[in-house]
């Protein structure tokens, strides 16, 4: 394991993204789980949620810094959506993009987690394209 190769600010970008990728996830497994009782798939996508972990929380939370973040207003295209398939596309996009970005940070740190989030990403293309196109 690569150590001390991550600054606080990188750190802040490793919080963001993996709340970012549960709470992605956390609303397409919600939707699948109780609007279509889906059990297969709501049970996959709580299962990549929980292996979205990292030994070293407190130190994210040492260096999160939600109040100043500079993009915390929502954007129009955020507060949007016309159909529920509007908001699953939107999550599941949300959770892919932010498992990338976990993915190549971790690069610096952990390869083991690199692969994780790679792994997860992967994941996540299958179960869109299944949920997607069998809605």
């Amino acid at each position: 394991m690569k150590t001390n190769s991550l600054s606080p600010e990188l750190f802040r970008v490793i919080d963001a993204n993996i709340n970012r990728f549960k709470e992605g996830v956390r609303v397409v497994e919600d939707i699948l789980r109780y609007k279509y009782n889906n059990k297969e798939l709501s049970s996959k996508l709580k299962s990549l949620r929980h292996k979205a972990q990292i030994k070293e929380t407190q130190k994210l939370l040492q260096h999160r810094d939600s109040i100043n973040d500079v993009l915390r207003s929502s954007t129009k295209s955020e507060q949007n959506r016309s159909s529920l398939e509007d908001i699953l596309t939107a999550n599941f996009k949300r959770a892919q993009e932010s498992a990338r970005v976990l993915e190549e940070l971790y690069k610096l740190e952990n390869i083991a987690y690199s692969e994780n989030f790679k792994t997860l990403r992967y994941e996540l293309y299958n179960i869109e394209k299944e949920v997607m196109l069998n809605k």
